[in-house]
């Protein structure tokens, strides 16, 4: 038979389409994936997490925790210890006044009908005030006026710190799916009409509005669905970074590295045992590296010749970033993280991803054991882990996990410290890191640790986030 070309072109394509048009299989069941016709299970490709708003990927890695600097304090609490930290996300500076204007303006044009949602999110601008200073100009200008909207928030404490992170989550996790043509904007969203995270993977929300490209259900012919975390579309949740994870980025060790073998221990997040700038443009040379206080009464040096030129703080990409491209490690503002404090850390620890403060919860659920319990802000309402239901786990049994081991009888909850009697240290002691504008450079060695209560705020304390590295690392 003689074929004319058009025979050809549509033959060829028969056999592209026939071809290109196959789908996988299942290497155990034999059944077709993402086919209506054979259930519909899905199988997608996955390309790798995407790198969220203001991230930086930080490389795990195994690294000694602990003190790099004469402990001058003799607390004896950061004795040096061998650990792995998987890789992870970081901020690549710390969160800015403008970025934390950006989430109380968001609770105050959403959540109407509560407004205390809003006004419990603010600062504490009086964090600034010292009774012997002037500093009144900081208190009502620091917080809102443009000139300092580029520098660290100040006044957060640490619950306040991990509300914007989860905040934060629901913003970017939203501009994914409207970017995608999932949802559309909505500026009108009020109260519980809100998109949350949680609350969208498991079917709860009611008042989004949905855009044109929506997933496809395989089950059926014509269907569609909502994302789900299967997609691999939305991101994990923004967070603080654990102490682990914080002191490895600080560290920053990756451009010490020959091999293996880090050939020179840092004492802060630069190469170098000097805290002036070695490196670059002659022009540079004798700088100091971070924003610290440089002596008693030198807060940024001599006029005409300012050295850190921060008498306060300052812009959150100032000097030079760490080997990570991590800004402001060791100086500007200390930094809350994750971690409850306690002095023995180095030892009641694991050596994997190391961190004390679990607390345990599952999502709270109605009469009828679906997950449909939400408060009035449209959150996942979320319940302690009972010790019924984990009789038969050896991992864990309680949901309250903080004073693991260190309490005098761990499963009654009786805390080993005598708070207020001889101590200050509780579970609502957070770990914060780095040194601060108003600290000595000892406090800007990386394995330094310091605490203060959950509740309670300064002007020298800010934060960043974190992000887990789902996959390969």
């Amino acid at each position: 038979m003689k074929l004319n070309k058009f025979t050809i072109v549509i033959l060829a394509a028969g056999i592209f389409l026939s071809v290109g048009c196959k789908k996988e299989k299942s290497s155990t069941t034999g059944w077709n994936y993402n086919d209506s016709k054979w259930g519909g299970f899905e199988k997608h490709e996955y390309a790798g997490q995407e790198t969220g708003p203001g991230l930086v990927l930080v490389h795990g890695g195994t690294f000694t925790m602990g003190s790099s600097e004469q402990d001058v304090t003799y607390e004896h609490d950061n004795i040096e210890r061998k650990v792995t930290v998987p890789s992870f996300y970081m901020d690549e500076t710390e969160v800015t006044n403008n970025h934390y204007r950006e989430y109380v303006f968001w609770l105050g044009r959403v959540y109407l009908d509560y407004p205390e949602v809003a006004a419990n999110a603010l600062p504490d601008t009086n964090v600034w005030r010292n009774r012997l200073a002037y500093n009144e100009p900081y208190v009502d200008y620091y917080f809102r006026h443009p000139a300092y909207q580029d520098y660290p928030v100040v006044g957060v404490n640490w619950q306040q710190a991990t509300q914007y992170a989860a905040w934060r989550t629901d913003r970017v996790n939203e501009m994914i799916l409207i970017r995608e043509g999932v949802l559309q904007p909505d500026p009108d969203q009020m109260n519980e009409a809100g998109f949350n995270t949680g609350a969208y993977y498991v079917g709860q929300h009611e008042g989004l509005t949905f855009g044109k490209h929506q997933m496809r259900d395989y089950r059926t012919k014509k269907g569609t669905r909502d994302v789900r975390m299967e997609d691999g579309i939305m991101l994990p949740d923004y967070r603080l970074p654990t102490e682990a994870e914080w002191e490895f980025a600080a560290q920053a060790n990756v451009g010490a590295t020959t091999y293996e073998n880090i050939n020179q221990k840092k004492i802060y997040s630069w190469e170098g045992l000097t805290v002036r700038h070695t490196g670059g443009k002659e022009k540079n040379r004798g700088y100091i590296n971070a924003n610290i206080k440089r002596g008693k009464g030198d807060q940024g040096g001599v006029a005409g010749r300012l050295n850190d030129k921060g008498f306060i703080t300052v812009p959150v990409g100032s000097y030079w970033p760490n080997d990570h491209g991590l800004y402001n490690m060791s100086g500007n503002v200390s930094e809350w993280v994750m971690d409850i404090y306690r002095p023995l850390s180095y030892e009641d620890m694991s050596d994997f991803n190391s961190f004390r403060g679990n607390y345990y919860t599952k999502k709270a659920l109605d009469q009828d054991g679906i997950v449909d319990v939400k408060d009035s802000l449209g959150r996942l309402v979320y319940v302690p882990v009972t010790e019924e239901e984990n009789v038969g786990r050896r991992n864990y049994k309680r949901a309250d996990n903080k004073g693991y081991l260190d309490e005098e009888d761990y499963m009654d909850g009786e805390q080993g410290y005598e708070y207020g009697v001889t101590t200050l240290i509780d579970n609502q002691a957070r770990v914060y890191k780095g040194g601060s504008w108003n600290d000595r450079i000892y406090w800007a060695s990386p394995g330094t640790r310091r605490y203060l209560d959950e509740e309670q705020s300064t002007s020298t304390i800010g934060f960043r986030c974190a992000m887990h590295r789902v996959g390969a690392p």
